[in-house]
């Protein structure tokens, strides 16, 4: 994991689940650490139990774009640059689209894709500047096909591939690299965090997520192809065989999806 030792590596949802686990192991893989969330106080926790010391904390609310030139001024002022960037944070759902009020679309798209697409923009004068970085964005294996209980969540991450896809292309002459991560079903809190049709929490631990790969396992995977310069990384158990039934194979794959349980 050498290539992670004394990189500045910005991660957004760092509070909990895959965002944690990035930052404690691109921690102990030597790096300079930035850890973005809205909930600072786990963030302070987080950040005081990591190896080493030139690590930050700074409160980012992906909902809420409009400083987020002057936060990658920060990370670029405090560090004189700024290596990669975890596109982590996000929202799910579990609603039905029949049931959904546009506005919890629109809130979804904003966070997962107008937020996630902002802070990008906002780090890419930096990386192009120095000549190099890497930028790497959470889509998910919904990100390949949609699902029930998923219409915003799925879209907003078809819109990441779409962007970032592009982008890998255009920035290759400056020496930035693009991952696209999808992971399947990992054992976070991402269900109960997520929005029903009121805009509410869902507050429930659905059982793929009870019942996923563990946090560390994901993180692990998605390390190691960073450092390989994969463009695109599949992670998670059989689920994510879906994605290449559904390429290969597209009749049996609706066969077969439209038997999954949604929760």
């Amino acid at each position: 994991m050498s290539y992670f030792n004394n990189k500045v590596v910005w991660i957004t949802g760092a509070s909990s689940g895959i965002g944690e686990q990035l930052a404690i192991q691109s921690a102990r893989a030597g790096a300079k650490v930035v850890l973005s969330a809205r909930n600072t106080s786990n963030l302070d926790r987080i950040c005081s139990s990591l190896p080493g010391k030139d690590h930050f904390v700074l409160a980012l609310d992906l909902e809420n774009s409009a400083n987020f030139s002057e936060l990658a001024a920060q990370v670029n002022a405090k560090y004189g640059r700024i290596d990669m960037l975890f596109n982590n944070g996000g929202l799910s759902q579990r609603s039905t689209a029949a049931e959904t009020p546009l506005e919890v679309d629109r809130r979804i798209m904003e966070i997962n894709y107008f937020g996630n697409v902002a802070l990008t923009k906002a780090v890419l004068p930096y990386m192009q500047h120095q000549k190099s970085g890497h930028i790497i964005t959470i889509s998910s294996v919904a990100g390949k096909f949609g699902f029930f209980l998923r219409s915003a969540y799925s879209a907003s991450k078809h819109a990441l591939h779409g962007f970032y896809e592009s982008l890998l292309l255009e920035e290759e002459k400056n020496n930035i690299y693009v991952t696209i991560a999808c992971p399947g079903k990992i054992n976070t809190n991402i269900s109960i965090n997520a929005l029903n049709a009121s805009g509410s929490t869902h507050g429930v631990m659905d059982h793929n997520q009870e019942t996923g790969m563990p946090v560390e396992e994901c993180v692990s995977q998605l390390l190691k192809a960073v450092a390989s310069k994969k463009k695109e990384v599949l992670i998670g158990n059989k689920e994510i065989l879906a994605v290449k039934i559904k390429r290969l194979f597209p009749r049996i794959f609706w066969k077969i999806i439209r038997n999954q349980s949604p929760t």
